[in-house]
């Protein structure tokens, strides 16, 4: 699984003319399944995200997770995340199938949430458009 993580002041999905998730601060997850992950590689990557540290503390120094920062959770279903760029001028689209990504995606969700971190998401499948401000600007690429 392959997760962009980016700091946000604030972020949302529309679909169409209708706005279907937003958050303020907090953290956007541009979330990629491979078809080689299970649901061992996606708590794995959950707990990797929510702990992971981009948040400066009192000193100014990277040292606080989204929790606690208090800030929210904004997932957003990528599978070009996971596309092989290495040859030629057009991604190799090389995602998991649904049946084992939306599974997957949908767990990563439920575990965001069981860690108690207030996640907003977008449609799995869907095209999207994503706005958000990032903060920083201060983007990670997560892998496991």
């Amino acid at each position: 699984m392959i997760a962009l993580i980016q700091r946000v002041s604030e972020a949302s999905i529309d679909i169409g003319c209708q706005t279907v998730a937003n958050i303020g601060r907090g953290m956007v997850v541009f979330l990629a399944v491979e078809a080689d992950d299970n649901a061992t590689v996606c708590k794995k990557l959950c707990r990797k995200v929510a702990g992971y540290r981009i948040y400066s503390d009192a000193h100014g120094k990277l040292n606080l997770n989204v929790s606690q920062a208090e800030g929210a959770i904004l997932v957003v279903s990528q599978f070009t995340l996971s596309a092989d760029t290495t040859k030629g001028l057009r991604p190799s689209l090389c995602a998991a199938s649904v049946e084992i990504a939306k599974p997957l995606y949908d767990l990563f969700v439920e575990q965001m949430r069981g860690l108690g971190l207030p996640t907003q998401t977008g449609v799995f499948g869907a095209q999207m458009d994503v706005t958000l401000v990032n903060n920083g600007p201060t983007t990670f690429l997560l892998k496991c």
